[in-house]
């Protein structure tokens, strides 16, 4: 398949396959939809490996001659496939027909026969069909319709590029032909061949007309640029003589053109005014294209434009020009535009950045998109970092989060808690500040799970005067106390105080009028007085509004009582310290003491859907037993050993945050002391400040699949030979083994088959069929191999999804005396290929293991005797990050929790929760637990929990 040169591919499924006679008839006597339908089975079975060297003269006699211009289509693809030369190398006498024929095509009147035709010819790798056609080709480039000269001009093109002798005088006839032309297609297929053909003859051009480049068609710009490109990276001095036609170029009307511009124009100058001019080019192509790929492409030149520490300090002047993009509605794009402005505001513009981010706060308000919650989240996260990186700012930032406390989107409400939390740690100038506007909206919280970290910042960081302050705003929304009193006189249709309290606001604003009652006379069907005893109801069948800090606790949600029960503790011990007056002390303890209690019978009485649980419970009943008693030890772990344990946290966070960026500094690192020098860069010359050679990256990043492999690393030895996969025995007569390359989407099997044997072996081929998410993509060509011969045998596998793949098969040879089959040893695709290590937020990790629904869990069998050395081995074997912080794992107590996460190349989570322990008193004993994996499709979970158990067994039988 290597030697043949094939350009067409066509998918087709399993044909039946005719035999040659059939096909014969159906050529010779069909009228021309069956010889249409005839030719398209032969063109797929012989795309599928099948011979027919006996139909070429049948269709030269029958077919060839039909004008039906779907027939000359086919023709044309069957022409390009079909072998053209006999079994000696030599070519079949039947070509010089079908070369006659092609002749007389390139005179034909119909223009769109003769560009197919001269199409074709491009494809056409045999210089004995050429010669006898350079006269007809020559004369197409005088025809008088566009199509026909242009194709004319590719077709000499790619006849020079490969047999330059049959036409040497190709670039002074397109150089000719360049200077008369009009047609924009035309003009750029000749610059196309000039630029590859005759570099110079390109200049003289491009020097002759460079003041109206502006005005010719992008495909031609597009060529120029390339031509600028090239010359500039190969000569420097000529940057100077090309450098303004870029600049021209990057206000062309075409967005494809301007892209190429600012690519090249950074590549050939880093002065401030092109790295300006280019990511302003830039930051127009996201504002004004609407497609969103587009957008995400150019947002990652200018995330890579940015990582280029010359080019960084002058984007950082660009922020607000950046921040235009955030109208674009998708929220990748917004996430990746936030991410990249955050990287470049430094402090002259930080506070114009606010103000925009502001302004984008209060347009997420009454706004129905699937999207709002999460961009709003994005928004206080962005908020956040900017308040922290520069405290000056936190004090206008503070208030505009503190309005997300009563958003009904619960993921913004926790994220500005998480930035309170910090801030109020951080910047104790502002608790004041922090402190007033979260009383200010605590009874607007509608979640009970913000409502109970609120709870806990106010009880940890409230002091002095506001302490009764906080107590009350508590007991507004808690509402009346004893609660089981409260409950029992509402079941039973008398007034609580809350309903008192509200008549008597409505009577001051109507204006003293008398009140209206709502009681109401139960009548039944037959007209008489029903009766009706409050016990006699169930206590959820009446659904009235509470309170919000009430209807928590009616809910069942007792966690959040003893949050509260823990945060008025401490709100009453820090009143002790303060006020001297004995009184006001006692007054304060009983009425947080006759809170906590309440909530304790309240869980007890049968009123909540769901009773007070046992752990809740007593943790109330510690705090009772801390107000009433006050033991040092007690109020020591309340007053000092929770903020202590917070502050180290955000310590161990913060550290943890500057270890990944020197990760990631030592990471992008330019040159290592031992890296080979390369000459591409000797060549270029040490006082040239040419960027990154964009060619030579785009083939390291095709030849390698992704941008961290190198072209050297990818080509060495090893890295080859640890993927190579026998698939037969040394003593079988055909030895085979396959190097497996995986490459993103797709595998290449390249198949090394070797003949051990002295018979020649004739139709040798390799059959696949594949276990799976894998697709054979076609069928390799059959081969004959020579004795003790060897060839090699390249196959293409598709891959759909990240899941464990099998590829299996045999290889069929026939001998002078019988058909014989080798089956092969089956090749298992790993599932690590398609995975790679990624990081995720806490809040995230908990989100996604919420919602993906598979689960597998393996239970450890290892013999490590370590619960780090097996931590590290299994991040090692899966491709995981560990998400649990160093610190937390560090230290020797016997167990061990962590959580772990990675991507797959297709975009799928996979999660996964270590829970291990060994006795610490033994220290020979083997590690014992489980690993629960979560992922969204079943596949995946499968597939990495095959993988950790197959580790687990190479581990085991290794010790």
């Amino acid at each position: 398949m290597t030697q043949v040169p094939c350009y067409t591919i066509i998918n087709s499924p399993d044909l039946e396959v005719p035999n040659e006679m059939q096909l014969k008839q159906e050529l010779e006597k069909g009228d021309t939809n069956v010889k249409i339908e005839t030719l398209k089975k032969v063109i797929k079975l012989m795309l599928n490996g099948e011979r027919y060297p006996g139909l070429i003269m049948t269709i030269i006699r029958f077919v060839l001659p039909v004008q039906n211009h779907m027939i000359k289509k086919l023709l044309l693809i069957f022409w390009e496939i079909v072998p053209k030369t006999s079994a000696d190398g030599k070519l079949l006498q039947e070509m010089i027909l079908v070369c006659d024929a092609y002749r007389k095509d390139l005179q034909h009147p119909n223009e769109f026969l003769r560009g197919s035709t001269l199409r074709f010819l491009c494809k056409l790798k045999e210089p004995e069909l050429l010669e006898p056609l350079m006269p007809a080709i020559r004369a197409c480039l005088d025809h008088r319709h566009s199509y026909v000269r242009r194709n004319a001009v590719l077709a000499i093109f790619t006849i020079y590029k490969n047999f330059d002798w049959l036409v040497p005088d190709g670039p002074e006839l397109i150089a000719s032909f360049l200077d008369t032309q009009q047609d924009m297609s035309c003009k750029r297929n000749a610059f196309l061949m000039l630029l590859h053909a005759d570099q110079e003859r390109a200049l003289n051009f491009l020097a002759s007309c460079i003041d109206q480049v502006q005005s010719f068609g992008d495909i031609l710009q597009l060529v120029i640029v390339e031509l600028i490109y090239k010359v500039c990276h190969a000569n420097p001095a000529e940057r100077s003589r090309f450098i303004r036609c870029i600049y021209n170029l990057l206000n062309s009307s075409s967005n494809a053109v301007r892209y190429e511009s600012a690519g090249t124009l950074i590549t050939l100058s880093l002065a401030p005014t092109a790295i300006k001019a280019a990511a302003g080019c830039y930051i127009e192509l996201i504002v004004k294209e609407s497609d969103n790929n587009v957008k995400l492409i150019v947002l990652d030149r200018l995330i890579a434009m940015k990582e280029n520490e010359n080019m960084e300090k002058v984007m950082q002047d660009l922020v607000m020009d950046v921040l235009r993009v955030l109208a674009a509605p998708d929220i990748e794009v917004r996430r990746k535009t936030l991410a990249l402005a955050m990287d470049l505001v430094y402090s002259r513009n930080i506070n114009e950045m606010i103000q925009v981010l502001q302004k984008e706060v209060a347009k997420t308000h009454n706004v129905e998109h699937e999207d709002t919650g999460k961009y709003r989240q994005l928004l206080v996260r962005t908020l956040h970092t900017c308040s922290i990186k520069f405290p000056d700012v936190a004090s206008s930032v503070i208030p505009v989060l503190v309005e997300f406390l009563s958003d009904t989107n619960e993921l913004a409400a926790v994220d500005v808690l998480i930035f309170i939390r910090e801030a109020i740690q951080k910047f104790p100038a502002l608790r004041g500040l922090i402190i007033k506007h979260l009383i200010e909206a605590f009874p607007q919280i509608k979640s009970s799970k913000i409502h109970r970290a609120a709870v806990w910042i106010l009880g940890e960081y409230v002091e002095g005067e506001q302490i009764p302050e906080v107590i009350a705003a508590i007991q507004q929304t808690l509402g009346e106390i004893p609660m089981v009193d409260a409950e029992q006189r509402r079941l039973t249709g008398d007034q609580t105080e809350e309903q008192l309290q509200q008549q008597q606001q409505q009577q001051g604003t109507s204006g003293g009028h008398e009140p209206t009652t709502n009681s109401s006379n139960k009548v039944t069907s037959d007209g008489t007085y029903a009766t009706q005893s409050a016990y006699s109801l169930a206590p959820v069948t009446k659904k009235e509004k509470r309170p919000p800090l009430r209807q928590y606790l009616m809910d069942g949600d007792f966690f959040f009582g003893a949050a509260l029960s823990a945060t008025l503790t401490k709100l009453a011990l820090r009143y002790v310290e303060l006020v001297t007056d004995a009184r006001m002390v006692n007054r304060l303890t009983t009425q947080v003491m006759l809170i906590m209690s309440s909530i304790l019978h309240l869980g007890k009485s049968g009123f909540p859907t769901k009773p007070i649980t046992y752990d809740d419970s007593d943790r109330i009943m510690i705090c009772l037993r801390t107000l009433s008693e006050r033991t040092p030890e007690a109020v020591g772990v309340f007053m000092h050993d929770c903020r202590d344990a917070l502050s180290k946290m955000l310590d161990a966070q913060s550290e943890e945050d500057q270890r990944m960026l020197k990760e990631k500094q030592r990471a992008t690192a330019k040159v290592q002391p031992d890296s080979p020098v390369l000459f591409a860069q000797l060549s270029n010359g040490r006082d040239n400040q040419l960027g990154e050679n964009v060619f030579e990256s785009s083939l390291n990043q095709a030849l390698a699949g992704t941008k961290t492999a190198q072209v050297n690393d990818m080509s060495s030895p090893n890295n080859k030979l640890n993927k190579v996969t026998q698939l037969t025995g040394f003593s079988d007569p055909v030895y085979a083994e396959a190097y497996v390359n995986v490459n993103q989407y797709d595998i290449v099997l390249d198949v090394l088959i070797v003949n051990q044997t002295n018979d020649t072996l004739q139709n040798c081929t390799l059959e696949l069929a594949t276990l799976g998410d894998l697709k054979l993509v076609e069928r390799p060509h059959p081969v004959v191999l020579a004795p003790h011969d060897f060839c090699n045998i390249k196959a293409n596998v598709k891959v759909s999804s990240t899941e464990n793949g099998i590829i299996f098969g045999n290889i069929v040879y026939d001998t002078a005396l019988n058909t014989n089959v080798v089956v092969l040893n089956t090749i298992h695709i790993d599932i690590m290929d398609y995975i790679i290590p990624a990081s995720c937020t806490d809040t995230e990790f908990r989100q996604m293991w919420q919602d993906f629904e598979w689960e597998n869990k393996v239970t450890v069998n290892t013999s490590f005797t370590d619960l780090h050395e097996y931590l590290k081995h299994l991040l090692k074997s899966t491709n995981m990050k560990c998400l649990t912080p160093e610190k937390a794992l560090s230290g020797q107590c016997g167990f061990m929790a962590a959580n772990m996460y990675a991507k797959s190349i297709f975009g799928e989570n996979a999660l996964a929760n270590l829970s291990i322990e060994k006795p610490v008193d033994d220290p020979d004993s083997k590690v014992t637990g489980h690993i629960r994996i979560r992922a969204k499709s079943q596949g995946m979970a499968l597939s990495l929990g095959d993988k950790i158990s197959s580790s687990q067994k190479q581990s085991v039988q290794a010790a």
